[in-house]
Order: C-alpha cells, then structure tokens, then sequence
C-alpha cells in the first residue's frame, strides 16, 4: 500500500491558500470567448514548448508555433515530438471539458502512447516497460537512480491510483496532484516518455481546481525555466527499493505548489481587463479579421474588404474596436498598413 511521507509546512499551506484564492480571483473574471480561445491556443504551444524542452528537444518556441500552424511534410523525430504532446494536449483538454476523464492506468497508458506514436517501437508505445532502465544525470550522462524492477510498476502506479482516488476527500487536491507527480517520476514506468506522460496525467487532478479558465495555463511552463532545479526536487538519487521508506515529499510540494502560484499570476497578467458587454462583444465581421489574420498571419483594408460589405470608415471602426480589446496591432503607415494578432 502507498502511504506517501510529507509535512504541511506553513510555506506549504500559504501556497495552497495563495492558489485558492488567484483561482476564486480568476473566476470572478469574464472574458470574451474569441479570447480564450487565442489564449488557449497560444497555452498549448507554451505547454507543448516546455514540455518536450524540458526532455531535450532543442526546438525554440518560435518554431513549436510554425510547426504547429504549419504542419511541415516530412518530419523530424524533434518535429513529430511537438505535433505528439500538442495533440494529446489537445484532446485532453476537450475531454477534461466534458468531464469524460477520469485517472485510471488506461489513461496514462493511453496518454504515454499519443506522446511516443512514431518515436518508439510498436511495442514500447502504449506499454509498461519490459526491461530495467536507469536515469543519468543529463550533464554528466552518469547513473543517478535506478527506478523499480518491471515486475513492481504496474502495482505501484495502481496502487498509486488506489491512494488518489482513496483520499479526494481527505487530502487537499494540490497535494494529491503533487504527489502523484513525483512517484509517477520515480515508478519511472515506460521505456520512454516518462515525463511527458506525467505532466499530462497530472493536468487530470490539477483541472479539479475549479479554475474556469484552466485551458490558459501551462503548468510545464515553470519547470522549463530552471530545468536542473525541476529534476532535483522531482527526483531521487540511488536506488529505489533503498530510498522507498526515505523517500520525503515535502520540499517537492513546496515547489510544485509554488509553480502552479507563478503560472497563475503570469496568466492573471496576460488575460485582458475585457468584461463581457455590448462594447466588448464581438460581431460575425469582427471574427472574420481574427481567422484571416490566423490563416494569413496578417490582414490590410483591402483584404478585409473583400470579406464584408461594409463602408471604409466602418471598417476602420471594426479595426480599432479589436485593437482597443487588445486583440490585434496595427502595423505600418498609410497605404501600407495592416494588422497582425497581438503578442501574448
């Protein structure tokens, strides 16, 4: 049975009550959809980007978004990689809105199997590993853990399982998801996308927050800052069957409570001060800017002309009331101007 060691410190509890509080603070907001959905969008690239960054993957953020606006023809594993996490981000996050997700080892299979599609055997995508692994340190490329034989992951992470689903009543969410974390780190349960697979999972107890606007962050986010302090308190150094009764949570609740507090206020900050109104609801002429800049990447007087029937003046309105939403810019002088999405 999976009985986890930490101590509620008060750094701890203040972070918890912190989070209740911006999640109360966010909710009590409302903002256009045409919005969220940009946000949303711009979330699973920022997502996508630290994740598979954090495992290694040397593509910048600037070209995880062309990649994931323009699907290139012949892909590279870096590539595949990206489309992989962004697409099982994005279904996830379509099942966590129809409340059709629920924790189970189904899912994380499920999970692991979309991230790694292409990248692994057919045999090694989808399935608990079959042979022992060991984790290097990824400066040194020296042994630094040696996760649990193959004959205990599947126990484990049901038992895992069986301790969450046991105590949503008895334990704070936060707690819960931090835990799961960190001993899904050290099961170390596939051959390959262990840490993609649990960032994802983890996301399934973290949207239990009641966080209306949740599609908006990226969790992953704090962790590829600073990737080496991600993987000391995440993870262990020895072998497991002698750390197991060791093994203290604590410090890394501390800091997972502490990522989630940073992404909330870094998104509390990118969200606009737009209530929703007759000043703020945006009209079927309105969108189509918004799509043909998204398609286009950008959109002139001219374009948008072509779309509507409405006088020069009257577009020129349609132009500033997006640009006063802050959701474009305008670009250029005279003849020559054009408008693009605003930066996130």
């Amino acid at each position: 049975m999976f009985s986890p060691r930490y101590t509620i410190t008060n750094r701890l509890l203040a972070n918890i009550k912190r989070i209740n509080t911006l999640v109360n603070v966010l909710n009590n907001k409302r903002f256009p959809d045409v919005v969220l959905v940009e946000l949303e969008r711009t979330a699973r690239a920022v997502s996508t980007y630290a994740s598979t960054s954090i495992e290694g993957n040397p593509l910048p953020l600037t070209e995880v978004k062309k990649i994931l606006k323009y699907k290139p023809s012949h892909i590279r594993d870096s590539e595949k990689e990206v489309l992989n996490y962004n697409q099982a981000l994005k279904e996830l996050n379509k099942k966590l809105e129809e409340g059709k997700v629920k924790l189970s080892l189904n899912l994380i299979l499920r999970i692991q199997k979309q991230v790694t599609e292409g990248l692994l055997l057919k045999f090694e995508s989808g399935k608990l590993r079959d042979k022992p692994v060991v984790v290097n340190d990824p400066r040194t490329r020296k042994v630094i853990y040696l996760p649990p034989d193959v004959k205990d992951t599947k126990k484990l992470i049901e038992d895992l399982i069986v301790f969450v689903d046991g105590n949503r009543n008895e334990i704070d969410l936060l707690i819960l998801a931090g835990i799961f974390h960190k001993q899904m780190v050290l099961i170390h349960p596939f051959m390959d996308g262990n840490g993609r697979t649990t960032r994802l999972a983890t996301k399934v107890l973290l949207a239990e927050m009641g966080l209306n606007t949740f599609n908006l962050f990226s969790f992953e986010n704090y962790y590829n800052k600073n990737v080496t302090k991600y993987f000391q308190n995440v993870g262990e150094f020895g072998n497991y069957y002698d750390l197991v009764d060791k093994i203290d949570f604590t410090s890394w609740l501390e800091y997972f409570t502490e990522g989630i507090i940073d992404e909330l206020l870094r998104v509390q900050k990118l969200l606009p001060e737009v209530g929703v109104s007759p000043e703020t609801q945006l009209k079927p002429y309105h969108l189509k800017i918004l799509e043909f800049i998204r398609e286009k990447g950008f959109i002139a007087d001219r374009d948008y002309a072509k779309l509507v029937d409405r006088a020069k003046a009257t577009r020129a309105l349609d132009f500033k009331k997006l640009m006063d939403l802050g959701l474009i810019s305008r670009k250029g002088k005279g003849k020559a101007t054009y408008y693009i999405l605003k930066a996130t």
